[in-house]
């Protein structure tokens, strides 16, 4: 049961969602303001999509998303999550809009294609394994991104495809399953997890940068 009655009003609808969470200081200022106007196009041009913003209390956060997306009916600005609710978006959403660290890790164990709103990022792994993309902040590029995911449920799929570097969620059953055999001699009934490794970087690669922006349609690859 979702405990927020913004958040349930919300999602009182068949629409799907895309989450958005922004917070982080580095991104204050025109940073913050150019994803939110890519959020507001996204909006515009999506009209069939929700997008569910928790929105943080810092003024410099929460001015400017009220100021530049308020006034859309497909956009719901929160009040901030609890976590199981902030899961239960998480699971119903077709993408996630992100800076935010926990959820790189935690949106790719429901198939949620990622796009990380920074320049660089401490989970590596992801973009690595190709469950999360860097996507930076200017709104050019996030728009474009997010853009083509919305519109192609097979760009989306091919996030959903590939091994979750984070594990397949069975981690608590595994644990049971080794005590219950150590202590007492049962055979184990889970198998070990067996991620696909993943790629390890070359000197000057790449993968922990944002990838070449998407070009406009018809503008030449200027």
């Amino acid at each position: 049961m979702i405990a927020s009655p913004q958040l349930r009003a919300a999602l009182n609808d068949s629409r799907p969602n895309v989450l958005i969470t922004v917070h982080r200081r580095e991104s204050f200022g025109e940073a913050v303001r150019g994803v939110f106007r890519a959020i507001g196009r996204l909006a515009d041009r999506h009209r069939d999509v929700t997008f569910v913003y928790p929105v943080h209390p810092n003024p410099n956060v929460r001015g400017p998303a009220h100021e530049l997306l308020g006034s859309r009916d497909n956009v719901c600005l929160v009040d901030p999550l609890g976590y199981v609710d902030l899961v239960a978006v998480m699971k119903r959403s077709i993408i996630v809009l992100t800076d935010s660290g926990g959820i790189q890790e935690e949106a790719p164990s429901f198939g949620v294609p990622v796009l990380v709103l920074r320049d660089v990022t401490e989970r590596p792994e992801g973009v690595a394994a190709g469950v999360a993309r860097l996507v930076g902040t200017d709104e050019e590029r996030v728009f474009l991104e997010a853009d083509r995911l919305l519109a192609d449920p097979q760009a989306r799929a091919a996030f959903a495809t590939v091994s979750n570097p984070y594990g397949d969620g069975r981690a608590g059953e595994r644990i049971v399953d080794v005590i219950a055999h150590r202590l007492r001699g049962s055979p184990r009934r889970v198998a070990d997890w067996t991620g696909a490794p993943l790629r390890q970087p070359a000197r000057g690669d790449r993968s922990g940068q944002p990838e070449p922006a998407l070009t406009p349609p018809g503008s030449g690859g200027r």
